[in-house]
């Protein structure tokens, strides 16, 4: 039997997600905005709760394109706001449009997301050597910083709580628990 990260529990979608996708460092920018996106749904929730979204998102938003999602109409999110396979929080809807296009202008600056977002780690995702869940923080000053630079450039819901979930689930921090099976695998996924 594996050792998995505790947090994940026996739900086999919880299970799947830890065991192919929590942690694997992504530098591809349509999965970095869904993740965003996603982490941004998830505010006040439980993962598995927008996990269990997840395929609805995908078809509501349009499969996360951004070029898409920012130029929605406030009639277009107000009828997404009616769609039982999302989560229907009017705060939360709307900054999908503008976190769209603020993440459009990152690319137009930056060149892409992922450079913009990996820069803060230097392009090397952060190891961590965390031996149970209570070591694990919520944030750190490096979400700190990263939430503060988001929320200047116009991003919504990117609190250092958000940031932090969005780091580990790209990994660009890896928090497995040094007993967990993945640990070592994400750790060799590194750039």
């Amino acid at each position: 039997m594996l050792n998995r990260c505790d947090w994940c529990g026996d739900d086999p979608l919880y299970v799947e997600y830890h065991d192919t996708e929590w942690g694997v460092p992504l530098y591809d920018d349509d999965t970095l905005f869904e993740f965003l996106m996603l982490e941004g749904a998830q505010a006040g929730l439980a993962w598995i709760t927008v996990l269990r979204k997840r395929e609805g998102y995908r078809a509501v938003f349009d499969g996360f394109d951004a070029e898409k999602i920012a130029r929605y109409t406030d009639r277009k999110l107000d009828k997404i706001l009616q769609d039982a396979r999302i989560i229907r929080n009017r705060l939360k809807v709307y900054s999908a449009r503008q976190n769209a296009r603020a993440f459009l202008k990152v690319q137009e600056e930056v060149g892409s997301f992922s450079d913009y977002m990996w820069q803060f780690v230097d392009g090397t995702p952060i190891q961590n050597s965390w031996r149970s869940m209570k070591e694990v923080p919520a944030s750190t000053p490096l979400s700190d910083t990263i939430s503060k630079d988001l929320k200047k450039r116009g991003f919504n819901f990117v609190g250092s709580t958000i940031v932090y979930a969005h780091m580990q689930a790209t990994g660009m921090v890896n928090d497995h628990l040094v007993s967990c099976f993945r640990h070592e695998e994400c750790k060799a996924l590194a750039r």
